[in-house]
């Protein structure tokens, strides 16, 4: 399966995706990487790497214009799945029906509690006992579509947001490679909200 793995800065999720693909346990290959941010780090580790990367600036540009120019890009690389990894910009709803049920995303905390920014910080203001992170299907709400696969981090007593998030972090490197991997063979259904077969991941 050919992926497009869009980020906005880092990418220590990309480099998860790509050290499990390289180990043989991810079925997939990386067709193109894009970043709304020419200068993410991410961006420059995936061209060391000798990945087809596509820098497309979305400061000042309209979401569904600048929509339409990224699902050419990714077409035009022939990605069937997308994957958001750490993406930060909402997409429209030109890209959401452009790939039905084949865009992922990853979210630190135990959707649907806390979505949006600063979920770490937003656990632990709640107080909260575990959080952990989740890898759910992209519709037009905000991290609200059908869960594919969660992970259970719990909150320790000395923990603020960097520690918290660094634990979460360890697990996110885990579970997005195995949602994709359950992507690639089909190995799930939806039902309503419900994702299926993916007991055990």
């Amino acid at each position: 399966m050919k992926l497009g793995v869009l980020i906005s800065g880092r990418g220590s999720n990309l480099q998860a995706i790509a050290a499990a693909i390289a180990c043989g346990a991810l079925p997939a290959e990386i067709a193109l990487v894009l970043s709304n941010r020419p200068q993410a780090p991410g961006l420059e580790w995936a061209r060391q790497q000798g990945l087809a990367i596509c820098a497309l600036p979305s400061a000042g540009r309209e979401r569904e214009d600048y929509d339409r120019e990224a699902v050419a890009r990714l077409r035009g690389a022939g990605v069937e799945l997308v994957c958001l990894a750490g993406y930060m910009r909402l997409l429209s709803g030109y890209f959401v029906a452009a790939f039905p049920h084949r865009i992922l995303n990853i979210h630190p905390s135990l959707l649907p509690a806390f979505p949006g920014l600063d979920a770490q910080q937003q656990a632990l203001d709640y107080g909260v006992k575990f959080s952990g992170c989740t890898v759910h299907f992209v519709d037009d709400t905000l991290d609200g579509g059908p869960i594919l696969l969660q992970a259970v981090v719990p909150v320790l007593d000395g923990d603020d947001a960097a520690a918290l998030g660094a634990r979460i972090l360890e697990q996110e490197h885990r579970l997005y490679p195995a949602a994709i991997r359950l992507v690639a063979r089909g190995a799930f259904r939806l039902q309503g909200r419900r994702v299926l077969g993916t007991n055990g991941g």
